[in-house]
């Protein structure tokens, strides 16, 4: 499936805050459609997927990267779901967006793609690039890219920066000092729910 370009906040009333997504807030707290006002029980099929849906949106990535993820997770040692969101968190789009170079992962992938972003010194313009411990990541040197991210850093979608990421604001460049802890992770989501539902199925 390929990314979602529809409205965000049709997905947020379904599956609460998404700080990755969008920065706007639903006027309304029910979810979308016809039966949004309906209440019904969820099966545990349904709690699972939605807890997989929150990653998907969140951090902008397709079915088919998921299950790469999760594969990837599984041959780490230490825990499958702590090692599947430190793998969503180290990818370039979410560093830049979680250091305020961007509004929104989808922002922070735009501002990737364009090549405004450097790591270790060269242009990457793979949003899904895994970023490493000791890398530094810095906007380029030209003005447009640091006028994009001096006025998405005047009003960053996070209000505090994970205690792995040293951000110099002055100079736009930032040093990944290892992987992202899990009590930084932003997103309110079970891990856990994620792993079961994949397991069945990868």
């Amino acid at each position: 499936m390929a990314r979602y370009r529809g409205p965000r906040l049709r997905i947020t009333r379904r599956l609460g805050d998404l700080p990755g997504l969008t920065r706007k807030a639903a006027k309304r707290s029910y979810p979308p459609g016809q039966h949004g006002q309906a209440r019904r029980k969820r099966s545990e099929y349904a709690i699972r997927l939605e807890e997989k849906q929150k990653l998907r949106f969140n951090y902008g990535v397709s079915e088919r990267q998921l299950v790469r993820y999760i594969k990837k997770a599984r041959a780490q040692e230490g825990s499958t779901g702590t090692n599947l969101l430190q793998l969503l968190e180290g990818r370039l789009d979410n560093i830049c967006f979680r250091l305020g170079f961007g509004p929104t992962v989808p922002g922070s992938r735009q501002l990737v793609n364009h090549g405004h972003v450097t790591v270790n010194g060269r242009v990457v313009d793979i949003a899904s690039y895994q970023v490493k411990a000791g890398d530094v990541v810095a906007i380029r040197e030209r003005k447009l890219s640091r006028k994009l991210a001096e006025t998405n850093l005047e009003f960053p979608g996070l209000a505090n920066i994970p205690p792995h990421l040293e951000l110099d604001k002055n100079k736009l460049t930032a040093k990944v000092g290892g992987r992202c802890e899990r009590e930084w992770v932003a997103l309110e989501v079970n891990e856990l729910l994620v792993v079961e539902y994949f397991s069945r199925l990868v």
